[in-house]
């Protein structure tokens, strides 16, 4: 461990304030994204608009969801009668697509209208996820020169590259977008042929009338030599995906109308002239909320919070470090208790890993069980964290995991590589010069030669007496505890805190004196078989 000092306080309540502070963490956390999720803006409360904007841009993330839930419950409270969803994205994340859709179906006495809008500031596209939020409006309007479809689910590969996802996911996409597109009256032929590759659809003219048919079934009722059925041109075949422009959506009945821009869609929909469009855009709160729930930043946020605890709990008291790790964490667990993927569950995993920790460090000698359990404890907390579900039951629930098991595995990778150097590097670094006791203990606190406290050579203003009590290079001794690489040794009759070259050194081995840098005693585990071979005193 990475101990810069002797502890001249209570370990017993060094232990209840690291607790304490964690359960202060927990209720933090729990009150701080309460009263975020229950605030609503409002900013248009006293408008008397009845037509709402929600835009959804982009790709479709995991904060996607907490976003529109947000502005939805705003749009409510301010009276508004219709929302259109204005939607222009390739796509994203299927989970928080099928969250979005969920909002969108539970509304009730609110007409929902998704406006796939064009434009210079606008792709003018809804595939993919977009399909899916799409459908669980009530009715669906574009503009020229845009495009609906291609919404057959893919999964990330390792390399970042995109994969098709097997049947399973497919079968289970399919179903969901055809119960939004059975709710609310959009054709499902066509819905189907949008997520299945195997969906061949044909038009075929029945007494003059249009209406679409898998081409197999066509060819079925052709066989039969009906003479008043006619089959058209090949809408989708087989092996391919559906996508429709805004006049095909149009024709076949995806589309209740094309619009130009969201005026002509307010005034399609029966409003008055004068209606007020109240367009409920991204505020500074919902960017701050994305950049902080995105893979980078959560690593990051886990690396420091990591990092600033350990040192904290090799520190006297509660410092700097602790407030760090408090702040790291507060922003981990509150940001995504935002999102609504965090619960008890997740910071009661969290303070026991913690707990576990700090037993490892302090209690039981070596790393075994306890450290170990701690790790897994902290890492199961923190990916639980990062998702709405705790076992997956189906792939897509399974790529989700993966990608959080990648994030939470680089900030604990990277914060025991920044242990590691501080281990190495940090009592040599000016920079824990705060941090760092300038004496040593002896065995006991008499103050006599085998007890007292012995102060470093820079401290004593008997430079040459002290620098006679300063064991010299190659003295031998024996670990007085464990070195973990710090510890207590007895050496020329006195006990001193020593470190190890970085490694674990059980109590009772011998030791010998290999270098003395600064006020800090080197020490190597003493090989009989090899020559003792001491460093230059610094």
């Amino acid at each position: 461990m990475l101990c810069f000092m002797s502890y001249p306080y209570s370990m017993n309540a060094k232990i209840f304030r690291i607790v304490s502070v964690l359960l202060v963490l927990m209720l933090l956390t729990l009150s701080s994204a309460g009263q975020l999720r229950a605030q609503t803006s409002e900013a248009h409360s006293g408008q008397a608009a009845s037509v709402y904007v929600i835009p959804i841009q982009g790709d479709i993330e995991a904060s996607t969801p907490v976003f529109v839930q947000r502005r939805v419950k705003e749009a409510l409270s301010a009276g508004a009668s219709s929302i259109i969803f204005t939607i222009d994205t390739f796509g994203g994340r299927v989970d928080s697509a099928l969250r979005v859709a969920s909002i969108i179906g539970a509304l009730r006495g609110v007409e929902t209208i998704a406006f796939v809008g064009g434009g210079e500031d606008n792709m003018g596209v809804s595939w993919s996820a977009g399909v899916l939020i799409a459908l669980a409006c009530q009715k669906i309007y574009m503009a020229p020169g845009t495009s609906i479809g291609a919404a057959a689910p893919v999964l990330a590969a390792p390399d970042g590259s995109m994969e098709a996802a097997d049947e399973k996911v497919v079968s289970a996409v399919r179903s969901q977008m055809a119960a939004l597109a059975e709710k609310n009256g959009h054709p499902i032929q066509l819905v189907l042929a949008m997520v299945d590759a195997d969906v061949s659809l044909v038009e075929v003219f029945i007494d003059d009338i249009s209406q679409l048919m898998e081409a197999e079934q066509a060819g079925l009722l052709a066989k039969d030599a009906k003479p008043d059925l006619r089959i058209g041109r090949t809408i989708v075949a087989e092996g391919k995906l559906l996508s429709l422009t805004a006049g095909e959506a149009l024709r076949y009945g995806l589309s209740s109308g094309t619009v130009p821009e969201l005026p002509a869609l307010v005034a399609e929909l029966g409003f008055e002239a004068d209606a007020v469009i109240t367009s409920l855009e991204p505020g500074w709160a919902d960017g701050l909320i994305m950049f902080l729930t995105s893979a980078a930043v959560q690593s990051i946020l886990i690396l420091i919070g990591l990092v600033a605890l350990f040192i904290e709990i090799n520190s006297p008291g509660f410092g700097l470090p602790g407030s760090i790790a408090l702040i790291a964490f507060v922003i981990l667990f509150g940001s995504n208790l935002f999102m609504g993927t965090v619960g008890s569950l997740e910071l009661i995993l969290f303070i026991l890993g913690i707990g576990l920790l700090i037993i490892e460090i302090f209690v039981l000698p070596g790393f075994g069980v306890a450290g170990i359990s701690g790790i897994v404890f902290i890492a199961a907390a923190l990916v639980l964290s990062m998702q709405d579900f705790v076992l997956p039951d189906a792939n897509w629930q399974w790529d989700i995991l993966l990608r959080n098991l990648g994030t939470v595995g680089l900030g604990i990778l990277s914060a025991i590589v920044g242990i590691g150097l501080l281990i190495a590097f940090g009592p040599r670094l000016r920079l824990f010069d705060g941090l760092t006791l300038k004496t040593r203990l002896s065995a006991t606190a008499s103050g006599d030669s085998q007890g007292g406290i012995q102060r470093g050579p820079q401290e004593s203003s008997q430079t040459e007496s002290n620098n006679a009590q300063w064991p010299a290079l190659g003295s031998s001794g024996v670990a007085m505890s464990v070195l973990r690489p710090v510890g207590r040794a007895r050496i020329n009759g006195l006990v001193y805190s020593v470190e190890s070259e970085g490694t674990y050194i059980e109590a009772g081995t011998p030791l010998t004196v290999c270098g003395i840098h600064g006020n800090v005693i080197i020490v190597r585990q003493t090989d009989p078989d090899l020559p003792q071979i001491a460093t230059k005193e610094e």
